[in-house]
């Protein structure tokens, strides 16, 4: 899979999962999820794929600390539908890095590792998402601001030759380039950006 080489430079989410371990599926049950992993999952890399990786990092830094997070002890809530804009996208995301699931999900081994009902949507929260440790009931909400990351003025015009089929040649290489130019200062030099990501303790 050849992609942009931004995403490696992207910081990584390192967790353990103890149903990992338990299954012997990772050593210590230590799962490392980057943004290629994400990419892969959505199927392309936008703002809000990256904005939905950078809450989700934020979110379990600010619950855990220095300790490792815990995959499968993370009870995730939206605010929105999860068919109101690009809430099913986020969510997708969320769930791939937490281990969060809706009703669908993992149910567990006599009571334990159960993965379904901690993803839930049309909470009465105030931020965009609120993230919950299971085992000490802290929490926090975030929300992702991208209008922080301007867009270049030349995207809108680019894309709608390309929707139209009315593009020029090389319209098409011009415009992914300035559209992963745009998700790149997002993931490198906006990550540590107080107003791009905000993460509220609740």
């Amino acid at each position: 899979m050849a992609y942009p080489a931004f995403f490696d430079s992207a910081r990584k989410i390192t967790l353990r999962d103890p149903l990992a371990e338990l299954l012997g599926a990772s050593e210590g049950g230590v799962l490392e999820y980057g943004f290629t992993d994400v990419v892969k999952l959505a199927g392309h890399s936008c703002p809000t794929v990256a904005g939905a990786y950078l809450m989700t990092f934020k979110a379990l830094t600010a619950l855990y600390g220095k300790e490792t997070p815990v995959r499968g002890n993370i009870r995730v809530s939206f605010r929105d539908r999860q068919n109101s804009g690009v809430t099913g996208v986020i969510a997708n995301v969320v769930s791939l890095i937490t281990g969060a699931a809706g009703e669908g999900g993992f149910k567990g081994l006599a009571g334990k590792y159960k993965r379904n009902d901690l993803l839930s949507f049309q909470a009465k929260i105030e931020g965009t998402i609120r993230f919950e440790r299971m085992d000490t009931a802290t929490a926090v909400e975030t929300d992702f601001h991208p209008e922080q990351v301007s867009a270049d003025p030349n995207m809108p015009m680019l894309l709608q030759g390309l929707l139209s089929e009315t593009a020029s040649a090389g319209d098409d290489a011009a415009f992914a380039a300035l559209w992963q130019d745009r998700v790149r200062h997002i993931l490198i030099e906006h990550f540590d950006d107080p107003a791009l990501v905000t993460v509220t303790r609740v």
